[in-house]
């Protein structure tokens, strides 16, 4: 699954990735050694316990993310350290710690056994091992995350974007539940990822939304752990009033599609952000959860972001049919355009690291 460093050189990653079973299994390490998303913060503001699991249908690993009466949130196992038991099923509200209803231990805020039924003749109770395993937590804005290894600095993942579109009120972004939805893809993960990743196939998939954009000024930068393909309106098309300070001012920027390894995409336009996330089912079924936080909702019905449905459906049908392709015997690799793929080798470059 080596991918070649140099795009003019590389071939596409293996098409066994998007159809073994084996391989699909074997990229939970992918996810494992990442940051996935969580929730908002505002989500903790009525109700300070969030169970969750990380990534249903694919490593589902029961979590519990926890926010203390000092505003601190903390993630936990969310599994009872007596009998493994499920501890918070519900988004609920814990005062100063909480307990399994199955034999009664009790956890503080800071994940530690402080109580437990019958178990004075215990010896070595309680140990470190009676407290909840913590989990890496960590925040960009008013967006949650969590890793299960811990081993990278969300830094790495989140620095790049928080540069370049700082100037932005994000924090003051609202979620709008009635722009949410979510799909279902027939199609492996990582081919949907595919697709976002380039602008190649705007003028041939997206007839309507090709009107907007300066196809010849489409660009990608590439970082560490992420990318950004700037968007460049048309003349007369809604634009970000960009502040002098900024990199980009001058320019007509339609949107800002950053991406960020392994599932994420954050997709800034005028009206606000439309969060996607990318969540493995099989090696040929994905969930996608779009998630809008809307800043500006006079400006939701123009521009490049005012149609997405339309968009995600004409992406879903083309994805749908690549998943039906890679699967032929006559189709193992093809090759990519060094200005048009590159955001697209930088990903499968990732991959190959990942998953050795």
């Amino acid at each position: 699954m080596i991918v070649n460093k140099k795009i003019e050189q590389a071939s596409t990653i293996d098409s066994k990735f998007y159809t073994s079973d084996s391989i699909f299994s074997k990229s939970k390490k992918i996810f494992e050694n990442t940051w996935q998303f969580i929730t908002h913060e505002s989500n903790l503001d009525a109700k300070n316990a969030f169970p969750f699991n990380y990534l249903d249908n694919f490593i589902d690993e029961p979590l519990l993310v926890v926010k203390n009466k000092d505003n601190i949130i903390n993630c936990f196992s969310n599994v009872c350290t007596h009998r493994g038991n499920v501890l918070v099923e519900d988004h609920s509200t814990v005062k100063n710690n909480f307990f399994c209803r199955y034999h009664g231990r009790r956890f503080d805020s800071e994940g530690k056994c402080i109580f437990m039924p019958k178990f004075e003749n215990v010896i070595g109770y309680p140990s470190a091992t009676d407290n909840l395993t913590k989990i890496s937590i960590s925040k960009w804005r008013q967006f949650i995350f969590c890793s299960l290894s811990g081993d990278l600095k969300i830094d790495n993942f989140f620095s790049d974007m928080e540069k370049r579109i700082g100037w932005l009120p994000i924090e003051d972004f609202i979620f709008e539940p009635k722009l949410s939805k979510d799909y279902e893809v027939k199609a492996n993960w990582a081919l949907y990822c595919d697709n976002y990743l380039e602008g190649f196939h705007i003028p041939f998939v997206h007839h309507d939304l090709a009107k907007q954009f300066e196809y010849d000024e489409y660009s990608v930068e590439l970082f560490p752990y992420s990318n950004l393909q700037l968007g460049i309106g048309k003349d007369g098309e809604d634009c970000f009033d960009l502040p002098t300070t900024s990199v980009d001012y001058g320019k007509n920027i339609i949107a800002y599609y950053f991406w960020v390894f392994p599932n994420m995409m954050f997709n800034f336009y005028p009206w606000g952000l439309s969060l996607n996330i990318v969540k493995p089912i099989s090696k040929d079924l994905t969930k996608i959860e779009f998630r809008s936080f809307v800043w500006d909702k006079t400006k939701l019905q123009i521009g490049a972001g005012s149609n997405l449905d339309k968009v995600e459906q004409e992406d879903e049908e083309i994805v749908e049919s690549v998943q039906r392709g890679v699967n032929s015997r006559f189709y193992n690799k093809g090759r990519f355009s060094p200005s048009m793929e590159t955001g697209v080798h930088h990903f499968h470059t990732l991959l190959s690291d990942f998953i050795k």
